[in-house]
This record gives structure tokens, sequence and C-alpha cells, in this order.
């Protein structure tokens, strides 16, 4: 394939406009924006669970309750090309209140689908399922084209049966590793892999072996560590945790253990292989005072990423970057970089990790670069910027925390809580007698809670609730009163409150969280074959999509 181009991202191409409040983007032109690789960012602001049952392939999951909160954050540049679908479980269409959102907050391009997600499926445009699917696609490429070796996991539990020479490296998060794991298992998560392996097998005759939950980070763990000249056999666990589960073996709960430091020797040797490993791919160098120009540039959309472990990140980072572990980042860059044809920059203090995660997103298509010539003075910073976040739709009432349990105090008051919490956060700890709801659903969030004189709205930290105010008010009775808790639960704790945890009041269905078959445990015997089945069959549907830009070296 041709090589970047450093010109400016052009305009998208001209294509007629339908009449309506916001033009339409049809199949044809955002293939077109994709092939050129111009800047687009393709939303679907539907909740997680239906997201992952059918999108686009470069498609990022916004839900409409987040776009205030997250959407500065995820498309920085205000006229980047935006094309917005989606349609609720009940039918409600969530594209154009999305697309209005988008505007009220200063985006100047902001487009509708044509003929939405079933207008993208008749003009021909593969849909794909699951979350994270570019990576994980591109995963299941490099393993076709690099011929990835792999171990099954009865082969892999015969050697640590046998106490043989090998050591198992998950290469998941940590939290992830905690949840379960490979018996002997050591967390390492991805982009610490070439930096840490020679550590913990120095010995070159010691087996590598690398696991995740299911194909990908395992394959590109793998491959990262072939790919660095490591002298080591090392070996994929094939379909990690769910063939090892399948296989009818038993996972470890609660391990702990954590990769190790390194010496200087080490991290030389694994920052000059890493370095070499990235100029082949087509990684690029940029200065500090270069890519602050970057950062200011408003024509052109730029990510910059510190790849380092969180820890490292809050001890002290450079200024302007956000944290982005690189394993994560190069499995879940939907996510962190949601406008296709961005430029990223990555930094690290040690030349392994940024180069080795830049190797993986120059294959993936994206312009990369990885900051030179940073000194330890430029990683002082400790505080985390705020979130930018845009005002709110008419005023908002904030109360704080002694004044809602003093109405909570008193039943006569008639106070309802509503959390707008991931349903994942409210389970794990919520104000008592508050109700999840959904705002994509609220009209049905709020038949369900319990009717009240006054709605209190929370989440976890405030930043999402305080835009749905001007939504319950819509909605309420005529004199009800719709007041934010300023701060959300994280104040209610802080001021000595207590959560309770469990799913006590869900009002909807808690579609905002796809179930992936290969995270947490009890998951079905069926589901996970699914997946390992579904994650075969994506080279296929990579070839019939045919934007994606991927190459492997």
């Amino acid at each position: 394939m041709s090589g970047y181009s450093n010109a400016k991202t052009d305009e998208p191409k001209e294509f007629p406009l339908t009449a309506g409040e916001f033009p339409s983007a049809a199949f044809a032109q955002i293939r077109e924006t994709l092939l050129q690789r111009q800047e687009i960012a393709i939303l679907d602001v539907r909740e997680e669970d239906p997201f992952a049952q059918c999108h686009p392939l470069f498609a990022a999951n916004l839900p409409l309750g987040r776009i205030e909160a997250d959407a500065w954050t995820r498309i920085p540049r205000l006229d980047t090309f935006i094309v917005v679908y989606g349609t609720a479980f009940n039918g409600d269409d969530l594209a154009l209140p999305a697309a209005r959102t988008l505007k009220r907050m200063g985006y100047t391009n902001v487009h509708l689908l044509a003929g939405g997600l079933q207008g993208w499926q008749d003009a021909g445009g593969e849909v794909f399922r699951d979350v994270n699917v570019p990576s994980k696609s591109f995963g299941e490429l490099v393993e076709s084209k690099r011929h990835t070796p792999s171990l099954s996991a009865q082969e892999v539990k015969a050697l640590i049966d046998a106490k043989a020479n090998v050591v198992v490296m998950d290469a998941r998060r940590f939290d992830e590793y905690q949840t379960m794991s490979i018996p002997s298992g050591i967390s390492v998560p991805g982009a610490e892999l070439v930096l840490r392996a020679r550590a913990l097998a120095p010995n070159a005759t010691t087996r590598i072996i690398v696991n995740c939950a299911g194909r990908t980070r395992s394959i590109i763990g793998t491959q990262s560590l072939i790919n660095s000249g490591i002298p080591n056999p090392v070996s994929a666990l094939r379909n990690g945790t769910i063939g090892w589960t399948l296989a009818g073996q038993e996972l470890v709960k609660g391990a702990s253990d954590h990769f190790p430091e390194v010496d200087d020797a080490t991290r030389a040797k694994a920052a000059a292989s890493a370095f070499a490993v990235a100029m082949r791919a087509g990684v690029k160098r940029v200065r500090l005072d270069e890519l602050n120009t970057w950062l200011a540039d408003p024509t052109r959309t730029t990510y910059f990423f510190d790849v380092r472990t969180p820890e490292e990140y809050a001890a002290g980072h450079v200024a302007g970057a956000r944290s982005a572990p690189g394993g994560q980042l190069v499995q879940e860059t939907d996510h962190q970089a949601a406008v296709r044809g961005a430029r990223i920059v990555l930094c690290d203090t040690d030349g392994t990790r940024a180069h080795m995660s830049a190797s993986w997103l120059a294959q993936m298509g994206w312009e990369v670069y990885v900051v030179s010539g940073l000194t330890a003075e430029d990683f002082t910073h400790t505080d985390t910027p705020p979130l930018p976040l845009p005002d709110t739709q008419g005023q908002v009432t904030s109360v704080n925390v002694e004044q809602v349990k003093a109405w909570l105090a008193d039943r006569n008051s008639h106070t309802v809580v509503l959390d707008f919490s991931t349903s994942a956060q409210y389970i794990q700890g919520h104000i008592h007698s508050a109700w999840w709801v959904l705002r994509t659903q609220l009209k049905e969030s709020l038949a369900a809670a319990h009717k009240g004189y006054r709605y209190v709205l929370t989440c976890q930290n405030g930043s999402v609730s305080r835009f749905a105010v001007a939504d319950v008010q819509a909605l309420a009775k005529a004199g009800v009163d719709v007041v934010w808790l300023e701060g959300g639960n994280a104040a209610w704790v802080a001021a000595g409150g207590k959560l309770q945890t469990g799913d006590h009041q869900i009002a909807v269905e808690r579609v905002d969280r796809y179930r992936r078959p290969y995270e947490g445990t009890n998951n079905p015997v069926e589901a996970m074959q699914g997946y390992l089945d579904w994650e075969f069959g994506l080279v296929e549907q990579l070839a019939r999509d045919g934007t994606h830009h991927f190459r492997v070296i």
C-alpha cells in the first residue's frame, strides 16, 4: 500500500444534500472518504449492546446519553465530518436528537446516515458484530499473514503440569487477569511484553506463552515478541481463556503475579528492538514543539497518548497527553480514536512501549508518530485537567449531599433518586433507593421508577447526569422538581455517605453493556464457541468491506 500523506485533510467530496434539518451522507460518500484516508467520525448513538449486534467496521459507539460528556474528548475538532445513525430498541430515532446535541456543542459538519443502518446495508455496506472490531479483525489478519504460532489449551496445560521450562504471560488488563487466569500466569499487559519478557525469561530456551481472553491480544502480543527478535520460542495460547474453558480445564481466580522491573541493559535492548520494528512499520517521529503546534491546529485531528501503565501516568506525564496503555489502545482504537483518518502521537519514558504500540497502529492504517527527545523533566505533570464540558440546556438547579440526605430521610418529601451511571457502576455502588435509568429510554425509565414530587439526578461523578436534567423536566409532570446532585455519587462518598450494591431497582434492560463472551466467568459454552467462530470469519469480512488500509509487516 502507499505511504501516508502529510497533507492536511481535505473536506469530504460534495454529494447532494437531502432536505431537512441536517444533510445526509450516503454509503458511497462515506466509503470514498475512508478510501481517501480523510477524517471521518461515524457515530452509532445507540447503547453498546445494540451497537455490538450490527455496525459498520469503523463506527464508534457514542451513546446519545454520553455525547455531552465525551464528544469533545473523542472528537476534538469541531468541523470534523461526522455521520450519525441509531434507532433505539423502542423504535425511537436517536440520530436526530444526537445530531442536534452535537450542533449545540459547536460541531459544524454533522450529517445523518442516509437511510440509517438499513440504508447502509441496502447500499452494499458490510456490517460487523461485537465491539473493538477493527482491532479484532486486524489481529485475525496478522495471524493469517504471519502464521503466528499457537498451542492448544491441552498442550499448554501438559507443559505446565510437567513443570516444563515455560512462562505464561497474560496480555490483558490487570483487573481481567485477576478475575480469571491461566495457572502460573503472570500479568504482563500487551505493551509491556517486549519491555519485560527478557527479564521474565532470561534463558533463551524458555518457552513464552502469551494468553488473553480470546484471540486478539495473544496474537498481537506473541507477534510483538517475534517481531522484536526475542530469541525465545513464543506461542499464543490458542483461543485464550475461552479455549482453556472449552477444553474443560480450570482457571485460577484472584491471581496477583505482576511483571517485574527491568535493568538498564534490558531496557536499552528492548528499546532498540522496538525502534527497529516501528521504523519498518512506517512510524514517524515528532518533536514536542512540533506536536504542540499540531495540537493547536484546528484543521487536523491529533490524538496524543501516554502508553505506559496508569500508575506511571499518574506519577508524572507530559502535559496534554491522555493515558492509554498501549495494549488496550491497540485493542480499542475505535474508542480511543473515534475519528478515522486522524493523526495519533504516542509517548513513553523508555522507547519500547510507544514504538511497539505505534508499529501496530501504523499497520492498522493510522498515521502515527512517537515523540522524540523527551527528558525526565517533561514527565512531571501530575494534574489531569478536567474534561471540557459544554453548557447545559437551560438552567440546572444543583444541590449538595446534605440536602439530598435530608430529603431522603423525610418520607413526606417524596424524593426519588435517578442514577445515570453505567449499569455496571450502579451495581457496584449507588445511593440507597436510587433507580438506575437510561437516557436513551428515559420515558420507559420514568414509568418504571417510583413517582415523586422531586427527582434528584446523579451518576458516578455528576458529569453525565447534569445533562439529563432538561430531558427529565420535559417528561415530568408540571410542578415536579428536578435537581442535580453536584459531584454525583463520588461526592456522596466523599461526604461520608455509603453506597448500596446490587441490581435492586433497574428501570429498564441493561442494554448499555454488551456481555462479552470472553469476560468474567460462567459464560455459556455456546456463546464462547460462537465468539470464536465469529472471529475466524473476520478476514473474509475485511476483504468484503475493503476500506481498512490494513497491512502486515
